[in-house]
């Protein structure tokens, strides 16, 4: 293979999109990518879009299908006790979500990815890195019985928190906490139960009503860690949603067959710094948000627009400015999306061994959310997402 100017690793969002932002500013770029085409399509990932996601994947000429099929949402909605509390998002902020899946960015992604004839490999296994602090780093990889090696100017780690690029990075500190829960969702070809998402509170646990599209929903609850998927089947989880949610909402729960069924971990991670020589790492290679506050796929994206735009002006004019600078730019936003998401997660969930206290204090702040406009001026600037 030919030596490129960006070599990325990661050919999920955070690089494809980056790979796509790079040519626009006429930048060559390598995408490197473990899984098969197919196999990254098929993954459930998240489905809430923040504005400033939207609007930048717009003025790069993605974002037809997102007006035809995605949902915009001018509001979110907290329920506990009982009651349901409507932030109202476009009221507070001007601004709204979106809901269009992640599978569904990705699709578009590599169809523009395609249509600019852009490099991508593929089933690429042993990928590894070498001379990272010189000029011209290096890197090897296998498809096959193939190994491969060239160069690259720069290389862009957005391969996951499980990934190998974050291991190159040795001096790095990672501040982490994981959640005594995790949330056992399924993928329903339904209706969703309400026209916006809700987020629930409940003696027995957390529950979030979510969709895909208006005929695809996507539910939750929380749920212990050793939980088995087995002992889980639809109508125990149907019965339990309802349970959850409050009467005027769980009436109308339309139900069906399971399409996916899956239980996900919530982790919060930050690794400092995000670069190191010529490596500089993006989305879930350096940090990992618990989903409650949505903000893992927007986080990518603020990343690789905070990058692509470092990139661009040192090809431009060889400035370093913004390179040098771009791990304390976007671990800045990256900081307050960490510390929402954990907001939420403490704000709707029950912990183990909080006791009352804890629960008055989840009851104190949802009643001051129900009535204080400017906690639900705060909330709504964080969840339609702060300014890139």
């Amino acid at each position: 293979m030919a030596d490129t100017q960006v070599a990325i690793v990661g050919g999920g969002p955070a690089g494809t999109l980056l790979a796509h932002l790079l040519e626009s500013h006429g930048i060559e770029s390598v995408v490197l990518e473990r899984r098969s085409r197919d196999y990254v399509l098929g993954r459930i990932r998240a489905g809430v879009l923040e504005q400033g996601t939207v609007d930048l994947l717009a003025a790069h000429g993605l974002g037809d299908r997102i007006d035809r099929e995605g949902l915009r949402h001018t509001g979110v909605n907290l329920a506990a006790g009982g009651r349901v509390i409507r932030i109202d998002l476009a009221a507070r902020t001007g601004k709204a979500v979106t809901i269009y899946g992640q599978t569904q960015v990705q699709t578009d992604l590599y169809e523009a990815r395609d249509a600019a004839g852009g490099a991508m490999v593929f089933e690429a296994e042993d990928v590894a890195l070498h001379d990272l602090e010189s000029d011209r780093p290096r890197l090897t990889y296998s498809v096959g019985c193939e190994s491969t090696t060239f160069g690259a100017d720069f290389v862009a780690g957005c391969d996951g928190s499980h990934g190998v690029c974050s291991s190159y990075l040795p001096a790095v500190r990672r501040y982490a906490t994981d959640y005594p829960f995790g949330w056992l969702g399924i993928l329903a070809a339904t209706p969703p139960v309400c026209d916006e998402l809700i987020y629930a509170n409940h003696p027995n646990g957390f529950a979030l009503c979510s969709m895909r599209s208006r005929q695809l929903s996507r539910y939750y609850l929380q749920c212990p860690m050793d939980t088995d998927l087995e002992e889980w089947p639809d109508d125990r989880f149907w019965d339990e949603l309802r349970t959850r949610l409050p009467a005027t909402v769980g009436d109308n729960l339309i139900t069906g067959p399971s399409i996916e069924r899956s239980i996900t971990p919530l982790h919060s991670l930050v690794s400092e710094p995000m670069q190191v020589g010529r490596l500089h790492l993006a989305g879930d290679a350096a940090h990992v948000v618990p989903p409650t506050g949505a903000k893992g796929l927007n986080l990518a994206v603020s990343d690789v627009h905070y990058l692509s735009r470092a990139l661009a002006a040192y090809y431009r004019d060889g400035s370093t400015g913004l390179l040098n600078a771009y791990s304390r730019t976007a671990l800045s936003r990256v900081w307050n999306a960490v510390r929402f998401s954990w907001w939420m997660t403490q704000l709707m969930h029950r912990f183990p061994g909080d006791g009352d206290f804890g629960l008055r204090m989840q009851q104190t702040e949802l009643d001051y959310l129900a009535t204080s406009r400017a906690a639900q001026t705060a909330m709504a600037e964080n969840y339609v997402g702060l300014p890139l």
